[in-house]
C-alpha cells in the first residue's frame, strides 16, 4: 500500500509538472501572437510551397529577394519579379514589401496566370517608424516615398534569412538571380554594391557626369559633421538600388541602427548635399558602408536606362545585361523610355486596370 501511495503521489507531481508547461507554453504563445512585428512590418500573405510539379523542376536552395511595391508603380515590381521567377529553377522567395492600402491590388495582381506559382510574402510597412529620422516638406509631403526606406530593415523583413538580395521596382532581370545570390562578400562585409566609378554603367553611357558619381554628390561638405568622418570628397559612390546583404554581418554591426543615426543626424543637421544626385536613401548607406562593402558584377546592375530618354547603349549591350535598371526620371513604363521594348516583354496587365491608368497619366506628363 506504500508502494502505491507513493506511485499516486509520482503521478500526481508528474500531471502537475506538465500542467504547468502546457500553461506556459501557452502563455508564451499567446505573447508571440499578440506582440507586433518589430517596426511596424507585418506579415500579411504567404504562399508556403510551389506546386509538386516545380519543386522537381527547381533546386532546394531557398533564395529571398526583398522589393518595395507602392500602388503607383506596382506594375514594376510585378514585371521585375517575373523577370525574376521566370529566368532560375531557384527556389525564389519574395517577400514584397508595400503599404496596407495595396495590399488587396497586389494579392488580385499576383493570382494572375503567369505569376500564380510564385512564392511570396505580403509586408505592411508602418510609414510610423521613419518619424524623427526623415525631414518631410510639407509643401511637398505627396513626394514622400516612405517604401524607399525598406531596404534599411533588411534583418526585420527576413529574420531567418542569412542572406538576401534587394532590388528596386524599375529593373528587369535576364539571367539567373543564382548568380548575384552567390557574390563573395569579403570577411566583415554586411552588403555588396556595384560601385558608380568603375561600372560597367558609367564607362559606357555616362561621360562628364560629375560628381554624381562621388561621395560630395550626396553630402554637404561643409559640415562638420561630415568633415570629421574623413571620408574622401572624390570617393566612388555606389548604387543601393541592386545589393546582395549578409544579414548575419548587419545585424552583428547593427547596420539598421546605424543607418537611422545619421537619417536622425541629417534632420537635425542637414548633412546631405544641396545638390543631390539621386534618392535620400542614398547618403546614410554611403556613410555607413565607406570602403566596408563587396562589389557586386557591374553587368548585374546596368543603369542609368532612366536617366533621358535617349537610347545610351547598343542592343547587343542591353541582350547581354543580366539586369537592366531604369533608375532616373524615364521609368520603362512611360511611353518615352528607352528600351520599353524589352521591359514590356515581362510586364503582366493589371487585372483593375488601375496601373494602365497611372501609365496614361505618365506618358501625358512626359509629354508636356
Amino acid at each position: 500500500s506504500v508502494n502505491i501511495s507513493i506511485l499516486v503521489v509520482a503521478v500526481v507531481i508528474f500531471l502537475l509538472v506538465i500542467h504547468h508547461n502546457f500553461l506556459s507554453l501557452s502563455d508564451f504563445l499567446r505573447r508571440e501572437l499578440s506582440d507586433p512585428s518589430p517596426l511596424g512590418l507585418q506579415p500579411i500573405d504567404f504562399i508556403p510551397a510551389a506546386p509538386q510539379r516545380l519543386t522537381d523542376e527547381r533546386s532546394d536552395k531557398e533564395i529571398s529577394v526583398v522589393i518595395a511595391a507602392s500602388d503607383e508603380r506596382l506594375g514594376g515590381a510585378i514585371a521585375a519579379m517575373n523577370s525574376i521567377y521566370q529566368h532560375t529553377t531557384s527556389n525564389v522567395v519574395f517577400h514584397i514589401v508595400t503599404l496596407n492600402d495595396t495590399v488587396d491590388h497586389l494579392r488580385m495582381w499576383l493570382r494572375s496566370p503567369p505569376l500564380k506559382n510564385m512564392r511570396y510574402r505580403i509586408l505592411d510597412f508602418d510609414p510610423r517608424v521613419l518619424e524623427g529620422k526623415v525631414q518631410v516638406d510639407p509643401q511637398k509631403a505627396d513626394t514622400f516615398k516612405p517604401l524607399t526606406f525598406a531596404r534599411f530593415y533588411l534583418p526585420n523583413l527576413v529574420p531567418h534569412a542569412e542572406k538576401v538580395i534587394y532590388v528596386d521596382d524599375d529593373v528587369i532581370v535576364q539571367d539567373d538571380i543564382v548568380e548575384l545570390y552567390n557574390t563573395p562578400l569579403k570577411p566583415g562585409h554586411a552588403a555588396a554594391f556595384s560601385d558608380d566609378c568603375d561600372s560597367t554603367s558609367s564607362k559606357v553611357a555616362v561621360r562628364g557626369a560629375g560628381n554624381q558619381y562621388n561621395y560630395i554628390g550626396f553630402l554637404d561638405y561643409k559640415k562638420e559633421t561630415i568633415r570629421k568622418l574623413a571620408m574622401k570628397a572624390n570617393t566612388c559612390s555606389f548604387n543601393p538600388g541592386v545589393f546582395v546583404a549578409n544579414l548575419t554581418e548587419w545585424k552583428l554591426q547593427n547596420i539598421t541602427k546605424q543607418l537611422e543615426k545619421w537619417m536622425a543626424l541629417n534632420v537635425v543637421e542637414d548633412l546631405y548635399s544641396k545638390t543631390l544626385a539621386g534618392s535620400i536613401t542614398t547618403p546614410p548607406l554611403l556613410i555607413v558602408f565607406y570602403k566596408q562593402h563587396s562589389s557586386i558584377d557591374p553587368m548585374w546592375n546596368v543603369r542609368h536606362l532612366g536617366s533621358s530618354a535617349g537610347k545610351r547603349y547598343s542592343p547587343q549591350f542591353v541582350e547581354a545585361a543580366k539586369l537592366l535598371h531604369w533608375n532616373g526620371h524615364f521609368k520603362p513604363w512611360g511611353r518615352t523610355a528607352s528600351y520599353a521594348e524589352v521591359w514590356e516583354k515581362w510586364y503582366v496587365p493589371d487585372p483593375a486596370g488601375k496601373f494602365n491608368l497611372i501609365r496614361r497619366h505618365s506618358e501625358a506628363y512626359e509629354a508636356k
